[in-house]
């Protein structure tokens, strides 16, 4: 199957799941996660209708970014993001899904004030309390999204999280479950704070992610083939 089946059917499939539990297609954003995937192969994606692209690496951001900078797609960070490289990624990244601490939230508030730019970010959280894992711990995000709400040139639109890998789908399910009640606590919380935003779900569970309520999917394998 060609990179456009493969793209038309992942679409099809969030269309299909996102009906299924009566939800507009429209409201889930698919993130291409392009990481390692080579430019020529990402321009393909781009032309067969990839709108918004995922990274995890910041130096093969730019280098991709040279390259297909003017077409009209939005670029988020989906990796961990280390506080040195904060001022390359306000200048890329429309969305940082991957925000974990406040020392790397309070250097992407400086650097963006330096570009007067309000950076849009999503809280990481790590839901599965898997060590392994980046993101915030469950308790403390409540804390670390009433802190980053003070600061001026950063914009918290919501959470992400990354659940172990299961061969069965529903399996993450809790945990995709677990992340949407955490959200909904924290907009009871901070009433002034719009988090309409749950980047959730991957090629393997990303259906069930949406009858859970997530608006981004980040999707690789399933469009661009296995990694080699």
């Amino acid at each position: 199957m060609d990179l456009k089946k493969r793209l038309e059917n992942v679409k099809d499939r969030i269309s299909k799941a996102a009906l299924k539990c009566s939800r507009n297609p429209e409201d889930i954003n698919l993130v291409a996660v392009s990481k390692t995937i080579p430019a020529d192969r990402v321009r393909e994606a781009i032309e067969a209708g990839v709108t918004i692209l995922g990274e995890s690496y910041v130096q093969e951001a730019r280098n991709k970014f040279n390259v297909l900078g003017t077409y009209p797609v939005s670029w988020h960070f989906i990796g961990h993001l280390q506080s040195n490289k904060a001022k390359y990624a306000v200048r890329l990244f429309d969305l940082i899904h991957s925000v974990d601490t406040i020392k790397l939230a309070r250097e992407l508030n400086n650097q963006a004030n330096k570009i007067n730019k309000i950076q849009d970010i999503l809280i990481q959280v790590n839901i599965s309390k898997e060590p392994s894992k980046s993101g915030s711990d469950i308790q403390n995000a409540a804390n670390l999204i009433k802190d980053i709400v003070l600061f001026e040139n950063l914009s918290v639109k919501g959470l992400m999280a990354i659940p172990p890998f299961f061969n069965n789908p529903e399996k993450s399910r809790p945990y995709f479950i677990a992340l949407r009640n955490l959200r909904d606590q924290s907009q009871t919380a901070f009433p002034g704070v719009v988090l309409n935003e749950l980047s959730m779900g991957m090629t393997g569970d990303f259906e069930v992610a949406i009858e859970e309520g997530a608006t981004f999917v980040r999707i690789g394998t399933a469009i661009f083939g296995e990694r080699r």
